[in-house]
Order: structure tokens, then sequence, then C-alpha cells
């Protein structure tokens, strides 16, 4: 008898449990770059895939793992949707044909938003209801398809950044939001400091504000999105260079992809992520970084030797920084740690939801934390 993707992923996992082997869940691969060091058999999902349910005027999409996020975004394209939180298809040190393969399985477990994140939100923000296979190969069924959905824990926005350490997502339901009517681009000569400062201010008003971008030599370009009145009604107040439409769509896909302006990042030189409050100073970092998120997001390119004085300075403002791509030529063999150390008290619920939903910690061992 022929057996569906989900019933050979089941007895897979089942397998896996019974003889303590670790399982890497795999996609398209897009999304390896990222997080610890890659370790078990791989667990393909690519057969898990397909749009599931789709009902635009309920805005709920239910999909597969294995669906490709291109074959989401078109569908929902059709009927004048999209996803809000603009995942990335592409990554630092990856190449074109990666960015293809990306998959909702991948978008969901990196947990990696685009833009807009600061004003439209993130991934787990948008997951209404999941399915997953946990580690002893039991299927689990959380949240649902509406908003008002949860009593107790939210255990389908937990998996979203999760990296795939917890379960085997087989089905996911997002939220999805009609494409804005209007759109503009602003472009303004203003330092670091003018432009943080300017953000924190419009931020307190009634505008349209739906990204922005610092950039050394490129200044603060700000991106408008809603009602055509409240667009054109913000750009006439706002002022600065409106950017023709063709060159803003090519500035924010580079942003959403995370195309870096460091042609030396994973050669000689470390990327990092900080993630910090929006209200935070110009930080005392190694070079000028590029900020998002008006504020809340800095990427930054720094010697290795440089790595505890980024984690200080992020550390320092009440953040925390990531190191999303490190040095090939400083970093051979094991990765380094990606990501600051845990406090001992989340420590301890990290390891607590690791027992429950992976006892045998067959799932994507050490890609989070060493020890998890």
């Amino acid at each position: 008898m022929t057996r569906t993707p989900l019933e050979e992923t089941t007895l897979r996992v089942r397998a896996a449990a019974a003889q303590g082997q670790p399982l890497r869940i795999v996609g398209g691969g897009s999304k390896d770059a990222y997080g610890q060091a890659l370790v078990g058999e791989p667990l393909d999902l690519r057969g898990l895939a397909g749009i599931v349910s789709y009902e635009p005027s309920e805005l709920v999409v239910t999909v597969r793992p294995g669906t490709p996020l291109a074959e989401l975004e078109a569908a929902l394209a059709e009927r004048g949707q999209c996803l809000p939180f603009e995942p990335p298809h592409h990554l630092p040190g990856s190449d074109a044909s990666e960015a293809s393969r990306a998959t909702c399985g991948g978008m969901l477990a990196a947990g990696l938003s685009g833009p807009a994140r600061a004003s439209s939100g993130a991934v787990r923000d948008f997951v209404l209801g999941l399915e997953m296979l946990n580690g002893r190969g039991e299927l689990l069924r959380f949240g649902g398809q509406v908003m008002k959905n949860v009593a107790g824990y939210d255990v389908s926005r937990l998996m979203a950044g999760a990296l795939g350490t917890l379960g085997v997502v087989t089905e996911m339901s997002l939220k999805v939001l009609p494409v804005a009517p209007a759109e503009a681009t602003l472009r303004f000569a203003l330092s670091q400091h003018e432009a943080l400062r300017q953000l924190h201010a419009w931020g307190g008003q009634p505008l349209p504000l739906n990204a922005s971008c610092w950039q050394q030599g490129v200044g603060l370009t700000l991106r408008l999105r809603g009602a055509v009145a409240a667009v054109d009604a913000a750009c006439s107040r706002l002022g600065g260079a409106v950017l023709a439409a063709d060159e803003a769509a090519r500035f924010w896909q580079a942003r959403r992809d995370l195309r870096m302006p460091w042609p030396d990042i994973g050669r000689t030189r470390d990327l990092w992520r900080l993630s910090v409050p929006q209200t935070a100073p110009v930080l005392d970092l190694p070079d000028d970084p590029l900020v998002e998120w008006h504020g809340g997001q800095r990427w930054l390119a720094a010697a290795p030797a440089q790595a505890e004085a980024v984690r200080q300075a992020a550390q320092a403002v009440g953040g925390s920084a990531t190191l999303f791509l490190a040095a090939s030529a400083e970093r051979s063999g094991a990765r380094a740690a990606c990501f600051d150390p845990l406090p001992p008290a989340l420590a301890r619920i990290h390891a607590a939801l690791k027992a429950a939903f992976d006892p045998a910690g067959i799932f994507n061992r050490g890609r989070l934390y060493q020890h998890l």
C-alpha cells in the first residue's frame, strides 16, 4: 500500500525517536546558513507541499511546509493580498537559486521578517494555527483559522523562529491582508543621528509609516503605505525626494532579501543583526550600521575579533546581537555561537519546552543552542 507523505514522515520520526537518531528537517535549504550547524539525517519535507485551503474573503490561507514561498505569494497576489511581514527569500551568503527554493516551512522556522516588520508585525503575529508532529511521532493541532482561538499557551506562534527544534510542522494557517491601495518612497539626506531622531518624532504622529532604512552614503529611505489620501498628505507634509516606482521596488526588494552593502561579509568580516529598542541612540560600534525597523534592527559588518564589543554594544541598550553570517576565513568546522546566551530562567523554559515536545532530542539538535 502506498503511503502518503505525511504517513512516511510520521514513520521516520517514530523510528528516529526509538533509535535516538537525530533528524535534520529539510525544505528548500534557503535558510541553512542561519543558526548553528546542521546535524542529523535529512528529513525532507518537500513532499508535504501545496495550498490546503484559501479563503480570500476571510483573509486566511492554510499551506503545507514544503510549499514554495513564491507559489503562495503568487496565489495571494492574484486576489490582491499579501503576507504583510514580507518574509525574505534570500539570505546573505546565498545565491539566487537558493532564494528560489524558499519554502513556507523555512519561513516559519526561521521567523525572519522584512522591512515592514515594525509597522505590520512579525511572522508569529500572522500564525493562526498549525498541525505538527512532536518527537514521539504524534500528530498535534494547535490554534485554528481565526484570530481569537487561543486559550492557554499559544503553541502555534511558539514555532515561529524555533528553527525546527520543537517538531515538524505539517500544516500552517496564516492570516493575510489586502495589498495597500497606495504606496510612496521618500528619501532624506540625514545622518544616522538625525534619521533616528526624525523617526522617533514621526512615530508619534498619525502617519502611514510602513518601512524605513538608513544607510551611510544613502541617507534615510522611508516607505509610506495606506489609503491614497493618507499617503498623498504624508508626502506633502514630510517632503524629501520621491523615488520612482521601479527604483523604490528594487530598493525594498533588496532590503527584503537581506542584500547587504558590504561585499566582504562571510569572507573577512562577520555580519551581525542587532535587535534593540527603537528609541536606542547611535550605538558605539566598529562601523556604521544599516538601520531598519525605525531603529529597532541594525545590521553591522565587523571583524571576528570585534564580536564581544558588538554584543556589549547591543546589551548596553537592552538589546541582543545575532551572528548572522560568520567570516568563513576565520571560522572553520563548527559554527561559532550565533545567539546571545539565554538568562538562566529563560534557559530553563527553553529546556522544558524541548523536553516536552521532543523528549529524545531528535529534531534539529543544537540548531538554536548547543545544549538544546
